[in-house]
């Protein structure tokens, strides 16, 4: 990983060698290119699909693990597409390496893509959830932080247990990233940075209310849900945290629950990475046309 800071209160991180190096060791039926690393099938599993051969799994496996450290290094903008495929490594099948496929079709067509951090002392969150979207009715979890402009931390991953709505869900997103929120948030301070309480946006109303209001805005739709999700609400009793509304359309932690498309993608790609306009990819620029 090069880290580059000729721009001052700058810095660009890219891996270009091991791009080139991991497209070295694609098959044949891996050429060409794509526009975005994931179809809007993503999460959906066909049961009846043959596995893959031991070779081909093994290959499945190895690159799946360089594209993991890829994503969360330089490249968040295929992290979503990489979360699902981790959870398949155990037993992938066709249409599993068809997603691989695509990814890496995707990575040969924006190998020159960077992530530029430009930080400031104001750290933002923004914490989503696909409802129920995997096989097993699982939600998926995404989440985003910066410091200024370009993804400080990201993440996107399957839940660890079911849930019964999507407001569930959201409390589940959320708790699951409040240990990650106030890590960040005493690191900070231990360097001597004055940090404001930290903002957390979300898209759901009845889960800010529940997190602002914990039991008070419970009903019996929400009883069941376990203590610990409301430990947000003492933090934002404290003055730690604050949890905000962010339209859906700005909600940056969307682009890691689902396979975005199109305009909205390549949108939410910039903002990720910091892209200048220079250096976006041409698919992009003309999505955006």
């Amino acid at each position: 990983m090069t880290l580059d800071y000729t721009t001052k209160g700058k810095v660009t991180l890219s891996m270009y060698e091991y791009i080139d190096k991991m497209l070295a060791e694609l098959q044949s039926d891996m050429n060409g290119v794509s526009k975005s690393p994931a179809a809007g099938h993503l999460f959906n599993i066909n049961p009846d699909v043959a596995k893959l051969p031991e070779d081909k799994a093994q290959l499945f496996h190895h690159l799946v693990a360089k594209l993991l450290y890829l994503c969360r290094c330089t490249r968040q903008d295929t992290q979503t597409a990489i979360a699902f495929l981790c959870t398949r490594v155990k037993g992938p099948d066709e249409d599993n390496y068809k997603k691989l496929t695509k990814v890496m079709q995707y990575i040969r067509n924006t190998k020159h893509l960077t992530l530029t951090i430009k930080p400031s002392t104001d750290p933002k969150w923004w914490v989503d959830s696909s409802y129920a979207v995997h096989l097993d009715m699982r939600s998926h979890t995404g989440v985003i932080m910066t410091l200024g402009k370009g993804t400080t931390y990201s993440a996107s991953t399957k839940q660890k247990l079911n849930t019964k709505s999507s407001t569930e869900a959201e409390l589940v997103a959320i708790d699951d990233v409040m240990a990650q929120i106030l890590w960040t948030r005493h690191f900070l301070v231990a360097q001597g940075e004055y940090v404001p309480t930290t903002t957390i946006y979300q898209d759901n109303k009845s889960k800010i209310l529940l997190a602002e209001n914990g039991m008070q805005s419970s009903s019996r739709r929400t009883r069941h849900l376990n203590v610990r999700y409301f430990f947000v609400t003492d933090k934002i009793k404290k003055g730690e945290v604050k949890v905000a509304l962010c339209p859906t359309h700005d909600m940056l932690a969307d682009f890691f629950t689902k396979p975005l498309q199109g305009a909205l993608f390549a949108c939410m790609c910039n903002k990720i990475l910091n892209l200048p306009c220079s250096t976006s990819p041409a698919v992009h620029r003309s999505v955006l046309d």
